[in-house]
């Protein structure tokens, strides 16, 4: 029985390894792994909601045991530290539990085909100061500390008479999370005055959202830029452009032109990279942010049986351009990877990876919505916003749930969602 080791449970392999092993695994026609550091999947974009408190991850974590149970596939914690090429292992590093005593040595695990779908992580550019005093929106674990952090700040001000009444926020990066976080932060003011925190309102909130650039949301069309701009001034977050972060204090930021900007809480979310263990993991060249080079059909170079999908792989285009690190290039991914990948084991006929831009959306909590459709939903770009760029918004997340969970159980934890919005708070106090 063939062996296929999928490495990295995000929004491409948990969905890759899901067909996998319905299709494979239960009727044993392969041996389905997939390997995590984490025990569950929680999607991407929806971190900055679960920094904030306004979205609860343990109602729509995804536990990888239990759903490789349900969907014929192992899962194995650990994390990667290398790929032994010649003796078809990936190489896991020992554990240790939280007193350092080792629970588990370093751990080896043959494969016939490898996925590597590892995702990126937040770039800090080797910034002095910002590994020790920035939060980092890269996982859960990151979007609680923040959560933490700001209930802590809040619960200062509800407390203690005379206490400076204000919490400076600084974000890093007027990418989609910046821009999105800034909003959410302000969204989530009115939560919080309800839940008790009475002496806290949006005058005690300061985000200062920070880019390097001209203009927000640089990736995007300068109109969706321009829309998110005026809709995060009506909310008071300062914008700073044409700004460079030099380093980064426990107590602010200093900046290029020698100012500094003070900050309680810090947020990088300047750029990606992939994890460094990629970096020519196995002998195999990346390129300068760990990516791995890939051909037309997804394998990666000089490897027949080595993938890598998602924002870990670098698919240059025919126009010569890059494959964004998009969700929904690690969901298009992932696709064309099952076919290729049991073209591979019945001798068919692989299909050649085309990206399709279908547009970019970008949510400011529940004031707004903006963004731009493309493909076959119209000829060339349509711009949205409001209600209708709200609801395509959460479509995006429903097409996730669907390729992870099937149609049945994703409406019935849409269900299950409306009647928890119903029963549950609307903030996460804990």
């Amino acid at each position: 029985m063939k062996k296929i080791v999928v490495v990295g449970g995000g929004a491409g392999g948990l969905e890759l390894v899901t067909k996998l092993g319905n299709k494979l695994g239960r009727k044993e026609k392969a041996h389905i792994t997939l390997i995590d550091k984490n025990t569950t999947h929680v999607w991407k974009p929806l971190l900055h909601e679960i920094a904030v408190g306004t979205m609860d991850e343990g109602v729509d974590a995804v536990s990888y045991r239990a759903h490789a149970f349900a969907n014929h596939f192992h899962f194995r914690i650990g994390t990667m530290t290398d790929i032994d090429r010649e003796n078809h292992q990936v190489i896991l590093a020992p554990m240790f539990d939280e007193d350092g005593q080792e629970l588990l040595p370093e751990t080896r695990i043959d494969y016939d085909m490898l996925v590597l779908a590892m995702g990126s992580s937040s770039n800090d550019f080797n910034t002095p100061g910002v590994k020790d005093h920035c939060i980092f929106l890269d996982g859960p674990g990151q979007a609680h500390r923040f959560r933490n952090k700001l209930l802590g700040k809040f619960l200062r001000i509800q407390r203690v008479p005379g206490v400076r009444d204000s919490v400076n926020i600084a974000i890093v990066g007027a990418g989609a999370t910046g821009v999105e976080l800034s909003a959410e932060l302000h969204h989530a003011v009115h939560k919080f005055h309800t839940y008790g925190f009475d002496a806290v309102d949006n005058e005690h909130l300061n985000v200062t959202l920070i880019e390097a650039g001209e203009r927000i949301l640089p990736a995007l069309p300068e109109r969706i830029s321009a829309s998110a701009s005026r809709e995060l001034a009506k909310l008071g977050v300062n914008i700073k452009l044409n700004t460079r972060i030099t380093a980064a204090q426990p107590d602010g930021l200093e900046t290029g032109d020698g100012n500094k900007i003070e900050a309680d809480l810090m947020v990088w979310a300047a750029g990606v990279k992939v994890p460094d263990v990629l970096k020519n993991i196995g002998g195999i060249e990346t390129n300068r942010i760990n990516q791995l080079p890939v051909n037309a059909y997804l394998q990666v170079k000089g490897e027949a049986n080595i993938f890598a999908i998602g924002d870990c792989a670098e698919f240059v285009q025919t126009d010569g351009s890059r494959v964004p690190p998009r969700a929904q290039a690690a969901h298009q991914m992932a696709d064309i990877c099952y076919h290729n990948i049991r073209a591979q084991l019945d001798g068919g006929k692989k299909k050649v990876f085309q990206y399709k831009d279908h547009g970019s959306l970008v949510s400011l909590a529940n004031y707004s919505t903006v963004g731009s459709l493309m493909g076959n939903l119209s000829r060339g770009t349509l711009f949205i916003e409001g209600r209708l760029a709200r609801i395509v918004y959460i479509s995006l997340y429903r097409m996730h749930q669907l390729a992870v969970h099937g149609y049945i159980k994703t409406g019935l934890l849409m269900l299950s969602g409306s009647i928890n919005r119903w029963l549950k708070p609307k903030l996460k106090l804990h």
